[in-house]
């Protein structure tokens, strides 16, 4: 009885530690960015989808005190799922993910993950492989730009 109790206990914490706000489902979708494609044919694969482009993502040297920032809301809102390595924990490492993917793409999935879960084949297979969507955080903007900041330095950008 104990262990049955432990258990859901732990599974209640695990469950937690990836949920968003208490906003209801209604409050959610209003809040959601508008999707920018109507269907998968029109996808961007190396954009993603959501406001983010290569005209308003600017990078220079990494900004360590940005980065910092970065890793402060990703210790809070990311690393119960996922590791800064290449081992996968509920989601894929982060190691190497800023050589794959450009910086607006990353912005345009950690900001808006449910349209590109539903349209990018290797969000598709990595799901596949993870099994669980990757919630969606309501990160703002400067917290995106930090949490990118904070991949870059952590793949060792310079």
């Amino acid at each position: 009885m104990k262990m049955t109790m432990a258990f859901c206990a732990v599974f209640v914490l695990i469950m937690g530690a990836c949920g968003g706000n208490n906003a209801t489902t209604e409050e959610k979708s209003e809040a959601a960015p508008k999707s920018m494609v109507d269907d998968a044919s029109s996808y961007d694969p190396n954009r993603g989808e959501g406001k983010f482009d290569a005209s308003n993502v600017q990078l220079g040297p990494v900004d360590a005190t940005m980065a910092a920032a970065g890793k402060t809301i990703a210790e809070t809102k990311c690393f119960s799922c996922h590791k800064t390595t290449d081992e996968k924990l509920v989601g894929p490492g982060w190691k190497g993910v800023t050589d794959r993917k450009t910086p607006h793409w990353i912005m345009n999935f950690i900001t808006n993950p449910d349209p590109m879960i539903d349209k990018d084949p290797e969000v598709q297979a990595q799901l596949e492989i993870c099994l669980v969507r990757m919630p969606n955080q309501n990160l703002q903007e400067n917290e995106a730009r930090s949490i990118v900041e904070f991949m870059r330095q952590n793949d060792g950008k310079k």
